[in-house]
């Protein structure tokens, strides 16, 4: 049998598994091959999925890009279940404004051919930055929240990280996707700093209102300025029956100093009773701050806290590790932590820590600890009375990772990273 017969003869989910690997130049010139191929590279299946970035490093590339983006969704844009669409030079005004008006014609022919987008990806605008003049910030967000109210009905994921809206323009965009809707198929939302840094959401009525429209929803990151006792409640009515993971962020620079009652947490963790909380902490490092954020009744999973090797002089991790992490002894699965401990020595307390988590499996320790703290977790875990299975620690660079690699030899499905490091005077 020779080779153009083979070719024939390839059933159409084959020659489609083949044309993934092809760029778009490519399996456009396959389609002048034949009919059937010409048929194959018009199935939905090769076009389904999409990454567009602007870079935008010359004029020339500029033009390029934008010119390529707006072919394709004018080509294929119909076939489009998952679109994601990244911005990264975001220095210069010029670049801005073409992207803003790219953006408003590809929105709007996708909201005229396309019924089938699942996934919209719109990550780190930025939009608070002083190269998003004024007009071009409103024009943006009309075309955003123009194509939002005709697709939203669709969506399942949507992800506007980091696009950092002011409150007026934020609720605009959420508001967009409950237009003329009573429910919504969205599963997933990400709305980590959404909105700009110093908004205290919280205090906005409208936030919660209109989270109140999402009824499905499975997955939710955002903001600890965003947290309140209506939100809680708005998704203890509207969502318990689906909510599996709430993922919060809480930033120094973030309001956080608003008052959360324990009972609606513990009230959503009764109704959601699979629902998985994890916090990422940066750089809220005090005790008395921590302890309004950390309420007994949250059912945590993961935690990090990170502070950026903080040499405060009269702050302390050991009331944290001592008072408020034993909560969670029963839900705790992951725990970072990252932090300067030159001043206090902490191995004592961690090691009660990972001693009292039940479900710990995970734990990463960027500070300074003794080669014993390492021997004695591992030599509990070879007893069988704790379940860590991955470790990572910080080790003063006079002692050698060398001593602990005899520890663990008996200890199966262990994983153990060691970094030496100087301490800092």
């Amino acid at each position: 049998m020779d080779l153009e017969s083979i070719w024939d003869r390839l059933p159409e989910i084959c020659l489609q598994n083949i044309f993934l690997y092809l760029g778009d130049q490519d399996r456009c010139n396959t389609a002048l091959v034949c009919k059937k191929w010409n048929q194959v590279v018009n199935s939905a299946r090769l076009w389904k999925s999409r990454t567009i970035i602007f870079r935008g490093k010359s004029i020339t590339s500029c033009a390029t890009e934008y010119s390529s983006a707006e072919w394709y969704i004018w080509r294929f844009g119909k076939y489009l279940e998952n679109l994601e669409i990244r911005f990264l030079n975001s220095y210069n005004t010029f670049f801005t404004r073409k992207f803003q008006i790219v953006m408003t014609n590809i929105l709007s022919t996708l909201g005229k051919s396309n019924q089938r987008l699942k996934s919209l990806s719109i990550p780190y605008l930025d939009l608070e930055r002083l190269i998003w003049k004024s007009q071009t910030r409103d024009a943006f967000v009309r075309a955003l929240c123009t194509f939002l109210k005709t697709m939203g009905r669709h969506l399942e994921y949507l992800n506007l990280r980091g696009a950092k809206m002011s409150c007026e323009h934020g609720h605009e965009v959420l508001h967009s996707l409950s237009y003329s809707r009573k429910v919504m198929n969205m599963t997933e939302l990400d709305i980590e700093d959404f909105f700009s840094a110093h908004i205290h959401v919280y205090l906005q009525n409208t936030f919660s209102h209109i989270m109140s429209s999402f009824q499905n929803l499975r997955i939710i990151s955002l903001n600890y300025n965003c947290v309140s006792d209506d939100l809680l409640q708005v998704l203890c009515t509207n969502s318990s029956h689906c909510l599996f993971t709430i993922n919060i962020k809480c930033h120094m620079y973030n309001p956080h100093q608003q008052i959360v009652w324990g009972m609606y947490w513990a009230k959503l963790a009764k109704k959601a009773r699979n629902l998985s909380v994890n916090f990422y902490i940066h750089r809220v490092l005090r005790y008395s701050h921590l302890s309004r954020i950390l309420l007994c009744g949250i059912p945590i999973r993961h935690l990090s806290i990170r502070s950026s090797y903080s040499s405060e002089p009269d702050w302390y991790i050991s009331p944290t590790l001592v008072e408020l992490l034993p909560n969670y002894r029963q839900t705790l699965k992951k725990l970072t932590l990252e932090f300067n401990n030159s001043h206090e020595n902490v191995d004592e307390e961690l090691l009660n820590l990972v001693l009292v988590c039940d479900r710990l499996h995970y734990i990463k320790v960027w500070a300074f600890l003794d080669v014993e703290f390492v021997e004695a977790v591992l030599h509990t875990c070879e007893q069988g009375k704790i379940f860590l299975r991955t470790m990572k620690v910080r080790i003063p660079q006079d002692m050698c990772s060398n001593q602990i690699s005899g520890f663990y030899g008996g200890v199966k499905n262990w994983s153990l990273v060691s970094e030496c490091a100087k301490m800092p005077t």
